[in-house]
């Protein structure tokens, strides 16, 4: 679906210390500007977007629309970014595009063929992952929805197929686990380009339009989009990865040992040993 050409459009991302800030007319960049904004988004955020609006040559009366990266990612950066988009609807009543954060950085691949595999950190040494591909003719297709869990959950990806292209700021943390896992079960890794690595508020943007133009708008509530593992599944790391059941037979294991330690009578052992 093509975005309106006439459409000027405020994105921004800020699901991770890559602050990114696009003013879009259609699908031409007019301005972008990106930093390194670990925990300072809420001091940075407004001046970027200030910054862009000048060089595009508008004003926030000439914006049509908004977009913005929804996550999973950072909590305080989502909240900022969120707040921020709510804020100028509220004052200009703008229409609000939400766009999931790995969704939006597939856009970053339009061009690629095959089977696509963002990768964000997460906290614990964790990863939020999720599987897409462009199709000539419907564009981009989910085909497995955002996960999180260690990185090595990310040999998931072998369900749909053997080969996968692999990005963002998860897979260069986490590159080692990630590529062991995968090529253990036979499947293959390409990385993609160095450019295309980091979330864009240009993605944000592009996908942005699309939901725009096809009314997926924000009616009230804007809310960060929290991908978080079930209770079991984080207990089951907890505990290295030991099933229920092999727990389940290392405590009756104990217990049986406690009894017949306890069943032995006092100076057995010693006796024993004489």
């Amino acid at each position: 679906m093509k975005a309106r050409p006439d459409r000027h459009l405020l994105a921004i991302d800020t699901a991770t210390a890559w602050q990114s800030v696009a003013l879009l007319r259609g699908e031409k960049v007019l301005a972008l500007v990106e930093q390194d904004a670990e925990g300072s988004h809420a001091r940075s955020l407004l001046g970027a977007i200030d910054r862009v609006l000048r060089e595009g040559g508008l004003t926030l009366k000439d914006l049509q629309g908004l977009a913005v990266s929804i996550g999973p990612g950072s909590f305080t950066g989502l909240r900022v970014g969120l707040a921020t988009m709510l804020g100028f609807r509220a004052v200009l009543g703008l229409p609000i595009a939400p766009v999931p954060t790995l969704e939006a950085m597939a856009w970053n691949l339009r061009d690629v063929k095959g089977l696509l595999v963002p990768i964000l950190k997460s906290r614990h040494n964790e990863v939020y992952w999720a599987a897409y591909e462009w199709l000539p003719e419907s564009g981009l297709r989910t085909l497995i929805a955002e996960q999180v869990g260690l990185p090595s959950s990310v040999v998931r990806v072998l369900q749909v197929e053997k080969a996968c292209t692999v990005f963002g700021d998860g897979w260069q943390a986490y590159e080692n686990d990630i590529r062991d896992a995968i090529e253990a079960v036979g499947g293959q890794v390409q990385e993609a380009g160095q450019e295309q690595q980091r979330p864009s508020a240009v993605s944000v943007a592009l996908a942005g339009q699309q939901r725009l133009a096809g009314g997926q708008i924000v009616e009230q509530e804007l809310v960060p989009r929290y991908v978080q593992r079930t209770e079991a599944e984080v207990k089951f790391d907890e505990q290295q990865g030991v099933s229920a059941l092999e727990r389940r037979r290392q405590r009756v294991a104990e217990k049986l040992t406690q009894r017949r330690q306890r069943a032995v009578p006092k100076g057995a052992d010693a006796r024993r040993r004489t």
